[in-house]
């Protein structure tokens, strides 16, 4: 018989018999592709709202006197830190409300907060804007991955969710071919600005962002499937699910996190405290040593969150806190994929401004080359990725991790040559190479996250990955690549190379999570009901 579980996940009832569930257990359904083709639509969308600022940098730079380091914030660090919040308590609100009308209101504020961005006049709007943006993305995976989690069984989850993935890499190569060519049509057509002295970077903003308002009443229209089913473990909603995301939220958005400690009592409130007053001083010592204050106050902002979330979330819900923070194998394995991601993101934003830059050529060609040339690579790289993933898996309880690892240190050598190289043909071939090679670790850590949880769980977890990719990946990619060039005198070329630092990191953060991600699958219903899970 299969379980049905509350909304904490315990057992209530004998939903249906074992052969009924092991039957849609090797299933998917028409309609689950249909759902997946539209969840690609939608994050190739919020791909190319979040990447389209890179094909603009240059002239954004030039607008607005921002520096390499700026524009590294800007991508990198003013997104990713709200996004990561922001994703905590969206995260757990798509594990207890209905996805499809979070996903619809998370793209409809990201599609008008990437319009908005078209009207900035100087960095800090242009930051504020692009923190909406981020804010708005923190609803789409939580969502996406709960929902395909559910549609489709365990042995096609790698599958599915890199073929959603897929979105991210078409998305971002789209991004720069038509964010080429908008810019310089519109500045060839009003030279001295357009309509509402609009130039060409502020009117691709608008020119992305106006369709996703169409978009969301799409997504409006997909089914709910039931939650856990694909598991044998049917999980109702809980009857108040927004309390949940309440308690998230204070328990991650700064002052807030004081208040959420207090009401745990003096220790945690101490704790709290001590752990503000340490990351102030490592704030306070990286701005000393760059010189860049939004950098480092952002992060510590983002840092600290984190902290106050996860110390509260062993008081609210041990068992999830287990599952994922107290679980050394779900670690390993999305810091050793940050370590991917904080690679993977240079390049994205990075490969257009230099080939402009340094290589000299037009933003259209080089949103051709570069732009068609990733999206290509990204999605065969993110295809084969997951289905040798899933084909892995089969014969290896940790054969998911290999293609992580595969992700980490296959780039290496293509991405020394591509920034050193004077042939423009050679870093076209190698952008492709670099986006093929990088792009394979995404379905893979992505399903692993999700088997290292309960499904009512899946939601929190895919925000807890998204942490690694954007805290440590995001936030800190772009940014570190942008920061080197700075201080060398504007040598882009050098910036982008220091990013390899992160391979040796993930190398041995992935080995360690092929020893230890088999016994955390086998044992996580275990796990759970010693923290107090009812099942």
């Amino acid at each position: 018989m299969t379980d049905t579980v509350d909304g904490r996940g315990g057992a209530t009832a004998d939903a249906q018999p074992a052969e009924e569930a092991a039957t849609e257990e090797h299933k998917a359904t028409g309609y689950s592709w249909y759902v997946l083709g539209v969840l690609v639509i939608v994050y190739m969308l919020n791909f190319i709202d979040r990447n389209i600022l890179s094909i603009l940098a240059n002239d954004i730079k030039a607008d607005l006197g921002l520096s390499d380091a700026d524009l590294g914030f800007l991508y990198g660090t003013a997104f990713g830190v709200f996004y990561a919040l922001f994703g905590i308590p969206l995260g757990r609100l798509a594990d207890s409300w209905n996805r499809t009308k979070l996903l619809t209101i998370g793209l409809s504020l990201w599609s008008l907060m990437t319009a908005v961005s078209g009207f900035a006049k100087n960095g800090l709007a242009l930051s504020a804007a692009r923190i909406g943006v981020g804010i708005g993305e923190a609803t789409a995976s939580p969502s996406a991955y709960s929902l395909l989690s559910d549609w489709f069984p365990k042995k096609m989850r790698g599958t599915a969710l890199a073929i959603y993935s897929s979105g991210l890499y078409i998305g971002g190569g789209i991004s720069l071919l038509i964010g080429g060519l908008i810019v310089e049509r519109w500045n060839g057509a009003y030279p001295g600005g357009g309509p509402l002295g609009l130039v060409g970077w502020q009117a691709a903003f608008l020119a992305v962002g106006i369709p996703g308002l169409l978009l969301a009443i799409w997504v409006y229209t997909l089914r709910e499937p039931v939650r856990g089913q694909a598991d044998g473990i049917e999980t109702k909603l809980p009857d108040r699910p927004f309390r949940g995301f309440f308690q998230e939220l204070f328990a991650v958005v700064p002052p807030f996190t004081l208040v959420s400690a207090a009401q745990r009592g003096q220790k945690a409130l101490a704790v709290n405290v001590t752990a503000a007053i340490a990351v102030m001083a490592t704030a306070a010592a990286l701005i000393q040593l760059t010189g860049n204050i939004q950098q480092w106050v952002a992060i510590a902002i983002g840092y600290y969150a984190i902290f106050s979330w996860a110390h509260s979330l062993r008081h609210r819900d041990l068992p999830t806190f287990r599952l994922i923070w107290g679980s050394p194998a779900f670690l390993y394995t999305i810091l050793g994929y940050g370590m991917v991601a904080f690679a993977a993101y240079a390049v994205a934003f990075w490969a257009a401004p230099y080939a402009e830059r340094v290589l000299g050529e037009s933003k259209s060609v080089l949103g051709f080359w570069i732009g068609g040339g990733g999206a290509a690579g990204g999605f065969l790289g993110v295809i084969i990725g997951g289905r040798i993933s899933d084909w892995l898996r089969e014969r290896n309880p940790a054969g998911r991790i290999l293609v992580i690892l595969f992700g980490v240190l296959s780039p290496i050598v293509p991405l020394i040559i591509a920034f050193t190289t004077d042939s423009i043909p050679l870093f076209y071939f190698l952008n492709f190479l670099l986006s093929l090679l990088g792009s394979t670790a995404l379905g893979a850590a992505a399903a692993t996250t999700q088997d290292l949880v309960l499904p009512r769980m899946r939601g929190t977890a895919t925000a807890t990955f998204f942490l690694a990719t954007t805290l440590v990946g995001l936030a800190l990619g772009p940014y570190l690549a942008g920061q080197v060039s700075t201080a060398l005198g504007d040598n882009l070329s050098a910036g982008i190379l220091s990013i390899l630092v992160a391979a040796p990191i993930g190398t041995i953060l992935l080995v360690l999570a092929y020893r230890t991600v088999p016994e955390a699958e086998r044992t996580v219903v275990e796990r759970a009901r010693a923290a107090g899970e009812p099942i």
